[in-house]
């Protein structure tokens, strides 16, 4: 176990919930982050999810500017902007207008999941056909922390919806740069460096000189591991994404860093999928809708709006749905205040981790509330 416990942090995905309304989950969020404020939260980052019906962050920038203005000490930022659906210039100048507006809180998380998706198309049309592919690995644990099979996104990206929506999310014809060249590019654009390949110079304004902390968010030991390290940026590996890699996507980076003027040592995040409430078994209950909202994620449809429990005991399991949901619900930290803060204690050891960023989602906004309010006090304990 750590001898000190990491600052908590919060991501936000401004869940909409089954009879509820994208306007409702908005007023939602705003309210969760003056409660977090309150609590001492170092961080509240907003997600960006399309096509979603039961997430309502498509738009984080907006998001990030509406909490920022709702709040007084918190860092507020995106977790993450997915690059392939913008432009270096694009992502600076929106950040760097809210780094003006509100100095010393912004922050920049950038994420590739727009790219790794379409690879994943390729590697999939590029198989042979029948190929069963590799063989599912057994769980494991180490040091405390559970390890499931990787999931693999062949369903996501063999969906027809998939390639609707990515058609949607760039202009025709579009392709999107090399996520290591974008990064570099935000980076120069930010110090004020930025030369096109014929030596031409261009500055974002807003942007240049913006205070915005830059953040690079993983799910592997790939590239996005990679160029963090490269870059002495401070990096977030989503073990509530892809538990099964965490921990190579943590080993990637810190063998990659090299110190710049970011950061002279790793700095890791950790993300978590937490529910708590006054005693196991009601945090249990809380939390039983997740299965079936991970299931209409993994299925290709989307998020759909969070299920309450008649919905989520009104549905019959298959095989194939338990195995789609297995490694997410195994890895979700569910409990009373001190089960769960254990569990993320397990967390932080076992990767190292400086931050641990938690996510949580109930029917109910109240419940939520106090998911967040419940774990404050008690990691705060000595």
């Amino acid at each position: 176990m750590p001898d000190q416990p990491a600052p908590l942090s919060i991501l936000d995905l401004a869940p909409v919930s089954s009879g509820s309304t994208v306007a409702a989950a908005l007023r939602n969020t705003l309210d969760l982050a003056r409660r977090a404020d309150e609590l001492g939260y170092h961080r509240y980052w907003l997600a960006e999810h399309h096509f979603a019906p039961g997430v309502a962050s498509s738009a984080p920038a907006v998001l990030i500017a509406a909490v920022a203005a709702a709040t007084r000490r918190i860092r507020v930022g995106s977790g993450a902007v997915q690059l392939g659906h913008q432009t270096p210039l694009s992502v600076v100048e929106a950040f760097g207008t809210l780094a003006a507006l509100y100095p010393g809180r912004i922050d920049l998380g950038l994420g590739r999941s727009g790219q790794r998706r379409a690879e994943a198309a390729r590697e999939l049309v590029a198989a042979p056909a029948g190929f069963p592919g590799p063989p599912p690995e057994p769980s494991r644990t180490v040091s405390g922390l559970l390890i499931p099979p990787r999931f693999s996104i062949a369903r996501l990206v063999s969906s027809p919806r998939f390639a609707l929506h990515a058609s949607l999310l760039q202009q025709p014809g579009a392709r999107s740069p090399d996520f290591a060249a974008q990064v570099g590019d935000i980076l120069a654009f930010l110090e004020g460096g930025y030369r096109s390949a014929d030596g031409l110079a261009a500055h974002a304004v807003p942007g240049e000189g913006a205070d915005a902390e830059v953040w690079i968010l993983g799910s592997s030991g790939g590239q996005s591991a990679q160029v963090a390290g490269q870059h002495g940026l401070p990096f977030a590996a989503n073990y509530h994404v892809s538990p099964a890699t965490v921990l190579e996507a943590a080993d990637t980076y810190r063998d990659a860093f090299r110190p710049s003027s970011v950061g002279g040592r790793p700095h890791l995040l950790v993300s978590a999928d937490v529910v708590v409430a006054e005693d196991d078994a009601t945090a249990r209950e809380l939390a039983a809708p997740y299965g079936l909202w991970v299931r209409s994620i993994r299925s290709g449809g989307g998020a759909i709006p969070f299920p309450d429990p008649a919905e989520t005991a009104a549905h019959a399991w298959t095989e194939e749905d338990e195995a789609l949901v297995a490694d997410r619900i195994a890895t979700q930290f569910v409990g009373s205040p001190a089960t769960v803060a254990k569990g993320l204690r397990v967390l932080q050891g076992a990767t190292g981790a400086d931050e641990i960023l938690v996510t949580s989602i109930t029917h109910d906004h109240a419940d939520r509330v106090r998911s967040f309010e419940l774990l404050a006090q008690e990691w705060g304990r000595p």
